[in-house]
């Protein structure tokens, strides 16, 4: 007798192994809630601890994924912390969409004292039902052109991820890739100033023709609104942004896809990784504690939706005297180290703090084509190799 599909994908799941706990993602009670339908589709929850490995979620999506009779999968992503309640391991099979298969109930939290209850953050993902958005999550979309999809992202502003990012961009291309440029930081578009280009791109046949600069292929927000004109929007319209700017422009054929992304751990970051498949982020912190503290928080956001964290760059790392070429770590120290440290990722680059760097961004001109024989430019041409070398 052929098995049904929820037998299917029962077994397909007790293939997954949690390593940690030396067993099966069923075993350790990582899935519940399982539904599917007999059209193929299926969402379960995933609860995961701190500790779990973050990319089980892409290995559940991909294993149903190759399942036969699966047409579509959701893998809601749980903290392992609240799920104190026990749940039916599967939904029954009904000729449309159960209720089970579109908005399985939510676990119930821990009891929380009375005098705590005012001082409670909410947590995503255990919200009340009611308070649910009633429209699931995009399913994210390939994109194979674009070659090796980055992040290059930050816990806080001010730490140089532009600057970071756009000679990246440049350093690679020097190097002989083909890179296109992404500015997602919708609230602060410095791409455009940082690589000296600003005009409205050009369309043909309903594509977006990118700009170039330095070898460089550049989309950014900033080429399509005024200089003065804030960007007051929500996540939604933060979504259709990202997701015009990789479906809707002609990048062509890409070794590697930057995207530079705005402060924090916001809107922007959760678009981009429901709008396609990252292939990895790199954090950029500074040397001080307060910086690599919030980094961290920026890294597990990542870790938590299962795109891998490449690497750390300490920006501003050290200043180099003109006069004895002595490092002075003006921004204190090892805050990049300890940070990759705890996250159990390489260290890629500690950029030297140049002045150059500064004023070539004013002028356009990343730090590696304006002076390339520089510490500064030096480090980021050896960030631009390791980055190869990861990938």
């Amino acid at each position: 007798m052929t098995p049904n599909l929820q037998e299917r994908v029962t077994d397909a799941l007790s293939r997954i192994r949690n390593n940690r706990l030396g067993a099966n993602v069923l075993e350790a009670e990582m899935i519940r809630d399982i539904a599917t339908t007999t059209d193929g589709k299926v969402r379960l929850s995933l609860f995961l601890t701190p500790d779990d490995d973050a990319t089980v979620v892409r290995e559940v999506r991909q294993t149903l994924q190759q399942v036969p009779g699966v047409t579509d999968v959701r893998v809601d992503v749980k903290d392992a912390s609240q799920a104190n309640k026990p749940s039916t391991r599967a939904a029954a099979v009904g000729t449309t969409t159960s209720r089970a298969a579109t908005a399985p109930s939510a676990s119930t939290a821990p009891p929380t004292p009375k005098s705590a209850a005012s001082r409670t953050l909410p947590v995503m993902g255990q919200e009340p039902q009611s308070q649910r958005a009633a429209v699931p999550a995009p399913t994210p979309v390939a994109y194979p052109n674009l070659g090796n999809i980055i992040a290059i992202s930050s816990g806080k502003g001010g730490v140089g991820k532009s600057t970071v990012a756009s000679n990246l961009a440049v350093a690679l291309a020097k190097q002989g890739a083909r890179v296109g440029l992404m500015d997602a930081d919708i609230y602060g578009p410095n791409i455009p100033r940082m690589m000296g280009i600003n005009a409205a791109p050009p369309v043909e046949n309903e594509k977006i023709i990118p700009l170039q600069a330095h070898g460089v292929k550049i989309m950014s927000l900033g080429f399509m609104i005024e200089r003065d004109q804030p960007a007051i929007w929500r996540g939604p319209i933060i979504m259709k942004i990202i997701t015009q700017f990789l479906r809707d422009v002609q990048w062509g054929e890409l070794n590697y896809f930057l995207v530079d992304m705005p402060p924090g751990t916001g809107d922007a970051q959760l678009s981009l990784v429901q709008a396609t498949m990252v292939h990895g982020a790199i954090i950029v912190t500074t040397p001080q504690e307060v910086a690599s503290g919030d980094a961290l928080r920026g890294a597990k956001m990542f870790e938590r939706v299962a795109v891998p964290v490449l690497g750390i760059v300490e920006n501003m790392s050290y200043f180099i005297c003109p006069n004895c070429e002595a490092k002075h770590r003006i921004f204190g120290s090892g805050g990049g180290k300890r940070l990759a440290d705890e996250l159990n990722v390489p260290l890629l680059g500690e950029i030297p703090f140049f002045p150059g760097v500064l004023s070539g961004a004013d002028r356009g001109e990343p730090i590696v084509v304006s002076e390339p024989e520089t510490p500064a430019a030096q480090a980021l041409f050896e960030l631009a190799g390791r980055l190869k070398g990861l990938l």
